[in-house]
């Protein structure tokens, strides 16, 4: 019998600085069995720093043709594509061909080492590339329960969590902006 998804609901009070957009989120994220609570996570911060109310996690870990979050159009053209991790070069360049804008979010300790390999080829594709400080992500995955209440505030190059569990500060950096 196969494993199935856990279900966590997040509802989130989210005010972004950077871009003057403020929102009430309802979300249900599924995490895939063999998808680690630092990954979900990260995909929650990914997905605050880009709301929009188009913006939908998709099936992920279960589905390699897609990325963990995207934006389509009316006509169904992929407008955003939002990958997590450290995903290969190839899938950077086709992911590049078929949407509009193309980001990945990288929460790991080994991020620094796969930039080092890959920052060469990454630099001929037309994607935005960030590094979640994964300290950070492994604090946030303490204060995980099935159903939050979390206010989200994004100044900076800083996200502010708040729970009734707890507070995290979430920094990124910049690794590749195009």
């Amino acid at each position: 019998m196969a494993l199935k998804p856990t279900i966590y609901k997040f509802r989130v009070a989210l005010t972004d600085m950077n871009r003057d957009h403020y929102d009430s989120l309802n979300l249900t994220v599924a995490q895939h069995p063999s998808e680690n609570n630092q990954r979900m996570m990260a995909r929650l911060v990914a997905f605050c720093l880009n709301a929009s109310p188009e913006l939908q996690f998709t099936k992920g870990l279960s589905t390699i043709e897609e990325p963990d979050i995207w934006q389509k159009s009316l006509d169904d053209q992929v407008e955003l594509w939002i990958d997590m991790g450290e995903p290969d070069a190839e899938r950077v360049k086709k992911s590049t061909r078929l949407a509009q804008k193309v980001m990945v979010y990288s929460f790991n300790t080994k991020t620094d080492v796969w930039w080092e390999q890959n920052k060469g080829k990454m630099g001929f594709f037309n994607a935005d590339i960030y590094r979640l400080d994964p300290e950070a992500i492994e604090n946030l995955c303490r204060l995980i329960s099935r159903t939050m209440d979390l206010s989200v505030m994004i100044t900076g190059n800083s996200v502010f969590i708040d729970s009734d569990n707890g507070s995290v500060e979430v920094p990124w950096q910049e690794l590749q902006v195009k």
